[in-house]
């Protein structure tokens, strides 16, 4: 397929009919939720506990840590699912993911909660408001590879967050203010600070802070006293940064990024901004779990479940009278997105220089 840029009027996007198309998908099917996230937490941690375990550097230690890391990924993901199914629904879901992935892993779901659905606002989308964009396509490729590297950084960041910062912010009033502004929320902007509308800060949101930093404060007291062994707190990191480094380029693939961050953007010109990656049935939903290989269907349809993002993509492509728009955002795989992203990316820098030069 051929790739092109989002530089057509989105005036011409059928977005009318594309909601007719794909308007009875918009149900979410709680056994699929259940069944799929319930098979890969426990294939995960069951190959966590297998790499731990098993001689060092040998073929049973490789393996648990490859499934531990795309099992435990995917688990993960569903965190992107939480912060849009209506407010009250999927209660004993949450729990459970909070309690057996979330926490562990050092991303209670309230994390997420609020930041990325400022990310669908037309008028927060793209621009300086939006943690979670930054317009990589108009600066220096350096800023990626950054980026991309601050993976080695995050999982200690987010063990310090919730094991030091959470008992110190109770104890020093005004560092509550700034840890729920500026330490409490998954972006890509390391300069994002929650809005204070977006800061709820309530009893459940207490409760996952709580929690995440009981689990953390009560592993590594348990590897001081040598009842777990300090290995596991080295596995744990390991695939940490690998699932950070996995979504990193996951979400440099996600967006063109080419908004400077001045203009706010129509929910056409989010679609066009953003990416679809059907690719391999097999390897992509490896790096972009679930739904998110069809990131750009997903912004047209923000609240359309993971599991009809398929489907709806298949219907748009046959379906729309002229799909000449749809099919823009489409690339073929994970390198041909991230390809393009620095090219783009090298073109402004080298015209920066030339105007500064």
């Amino acid at each position: 397929m051929t790739e092109q840029t989002s530089s057509s009027p989105t005036k011409e996007f059928p977005l009318r009919e594309a909601h007719h198309l794909v308007r009875d998908l918009m149900t979410p099917n709680p056994w699929i939720y259940w069944a799929d996230f319930l098979f890969h937490i426990t294939l995960g941690w069951a190959a966590f506990f297998t790499a731990l375990l098993s001689p060092l550097f040998s073929l049973w230690q490789l393996a648990g840590y490859v499934v531990g890391v795309l099992a435990l990924y995917r688990s993960a993901i569903f965190v992107h699912e939480l912060a849009h199914l209506k407010k009250g629904t999927f209660k004993n879901f949450r729990w459970i993911w909070n309690a057996i992935c979330g926490i562990p892993l050092m991303i209670p779901s309230f994390t997420y909660d609020g930041v990325h659905n400022d990310h669908h606002k037309p008028d927060v989308y793209g621009t300086r408001n939006d943690g979670e964009y930054l317009p990589f396509a108009t600066r220096r490729p350096a800023e990626m590879v950054v980026y991309v590297l601050l993976s080695f950084l995050i999982p200690i960041l987010l063990v310090l967050r919730f094991m030091l910062l959470t008992p110190l912010s109770y104890l020093i009033p005004p560092l509550r203010k700034i840890v729920w502004e500026r330490a409490s929320s998954l972006t890509i902007d390391p300069t994002y600070r929650r809005a204070e509308n977006a800061i709820r800060n309530d009893l459940n949101w207490r409760q996952q802070e709580m929690a995440a930093c009981l689990f953390a404060a009560s592993v590594v007291v348990l590897v001081v006293l040598q009842v777990f062994p300090y290995s596991l707190l080295v596995l744990w990191y390991l695939i940490a940064v690998t699932i950070f480094i996995l979504n990193s380029l996951r979400t440099l693939a996600a967006h063109a990024y080419r908004n400077p961050g001045e203009q706010k953007m129509t929910l056409p010109e989010q679609y066009l901004d953003s990416i679809n990656i059907p690719g391999n049935f097999l390897i992509t939903p490896l790096w972009a779990p679930v739904g998110l290989r069809y990131h750009a269907t997903h912004h047209l349809f923000m609240s359309m479940p993971y599991h009809n993002l398929g489907k709806a993509q298949r219907r748009l492509v046959n379906g729309l009278t002229d799909n000449s728009q749809y099919i823009k955002t489409m690339r073929s795989g994970l390198w041909s997105a991230l390809k393009q992203i620095w090219r783009e990316s090298a073109e402004a820098a080298k015209t920066s220089q030339q105007q500064n030069g």
